[in-house]
């Protein structure tokens, strides 16, 4: 049977960030609706903190063209920056992803990824 419990170590994004390309559980605060301030500078949105999957890359290039450096990229290319860089949203901690069942990858791609997948399935116990 494959043991499906994992650990998650948080690392503060002020700390230390990942290698470029990883892909990581990121947590990420900010207010929504973003930019909802009054006319007196006071935030008026729902501050929020939660968890969402992206990847860390030290250059990103936008649909835009603008070039964002050590950021957190997420699967629609919303670009978030580390604390204590300027961004509606920030990453305050990361951690790296679990990898697949049953391996140390993190990603298989075509051939491997379903021999990887049958392994798995044949390793169930049967019901």
């Amino acid at each position: 049977m494959t043991n499906l419990n994992t650990a998650v170590t948080w690392v503060d994004s002020h700390d230390r960030l990942p290698r470029s390309g990883t892909p990581v559980a990121a947590a990420v605060t900010g207010r929504y609706p973003p930019d909802s301030v009054t006319d007196s500078d006071t935030a008026v949105g729902e501050e929020f903190w939660l968890v969402r999957p992206m990847y860390f890359t030290t250059l990103h290039r936008s649909g835009d063209g603008a070039e964002h450096q050590n950021c957190f990229v997420d699967s629609d290319g919303i670009v978030r920056l580390p604390c204590g860089l300027t961004s509606a949203e920030t990453v305050t901690h990361w951690a790296e992803l679990p990898t697949l069942p049953g391996g140390t990858p993190h990603v298989l791609l075509g051939k491997d990824a379903h021999a990887a997948l049958q392994t798995v399935r044949e390793a169930r116990p049967a019901t």
